[in-house]
């Protein structure tokens, strides 16, 4: 396997996760990983549903804590790298500018998880719209979001939203949102920012990784040269699932080094 650094995964310091920091370290440690990135959720003003709570709200300081001591317990063996999954809402810049400042973070992925206060892993997102409506929406927001939050490193699985729709990928095409897509990618360039290659898809049955092909390509074509990879692992099964996909993907759209950001750089890494 050429790709070596996990760069999105998550403990039980992120509420909807199964297990430990340290097993999540042995478990990429047995699986021949380098490098990893624990890049724990933090959502502000999330709309949790009854008995949920509190889920993506992070204790930093804990995780932090113990990060700091499993880095010097496996310092002979794996790199471990300090980051947030932040979520952004346009409600909600004020938080994480605050927020992105609290710590020094060596990693800050910025997703969209919710859109106008409504997760589109729940069903009523897509209520009242067709599936293209509400995917657009997705798309605008994020770019939105984008215009007004800049102190993060790299987008995380840009086209989330496919995982969750009432026919998933069935008919994503990056030509339906061009446009907004376009102006998401020129961001990124322009302001230094990475694109995520993140393998949970596969996980939900997709034909591909976030992002899809098309849209990997246009991001070389514009510039980019800061690609991740990530798992997106909540569990020990999942660490480095798909990376022979992810490594596909990149060489397909012509890259020849893949990316970890560690201390706000990126560190390119060349593939096999």
């Amino acid at each position: 396997m050429a790709i070596l650094s996990d760069q999105h995964m998550h403990s039980t310091y992120s509420g909807d996760a199964k297990d430990s920091m340290e097993a999540m370290i042995l478990a990429a440690i047995d699986k021949g990983l380098k490098i990893i990135a624990f890049t724990e959720h933090m959502d502000f003003g999330y709309p949790y549903i009854p008995g949920e709570e509190g889920m993506f709200e992070l204790n930093t300081d804990a995780y932090l804590y113990e990060l700091l001591t499993m880095r010097a317990k496996y310092e002979d063996k794996i790199r471990i790298v300090f980051g947030v999954e932040l979520g952004l809402d346009l409600a909600e810049v004020r938080n994480n500018a605050i927020f992105a400042k609290s710590h020094e973070f060596d990693l800050i992925i910025a997703s969209i998880h919710t859109v106008d206060k409504v997760d589109p892993y729940y069903p009523q997102y897509f209520e009242g719209k067709s599936e293209e409506e509400a995917y657009g929406l997705y798309f605008r927001r994020m770019y939105e979001n984008l215009l007004k939050f800049e102190n993060f490193d790299v987008l995380g699985h840009i086209d989330y939203i496919v995982r969750y729709g009432p026919n998933k990928d069935e008919n994503y095409k990056y030509e339906i949102y061009k446009d907004t897509i376009d102006n998401i990618l020129k961001y990124l360039v322009e302001h230094e920012k990475g694109l995520e290659i993140n393998t949970a898809g596969l996980r939900r049955g997709l034909r591909e990784v976030h992002p899809y092909l098309d849209v990997l390509k246009r991001y070389k074509e514009l510039g980019g040269e800061v690609v991740t990879v990530g798992s997106d692992a909540h569990d020990t099964v999942s660490i480095a699932t798909g990376f022979d996909k992810a490594e596909e993907a990149l060489k397909e759209c012509g890259f020849k080094y893949y990316s970890i950001i560690e201390n706000r750089i990126a560190e390119y890494k060349k593939l096999s």
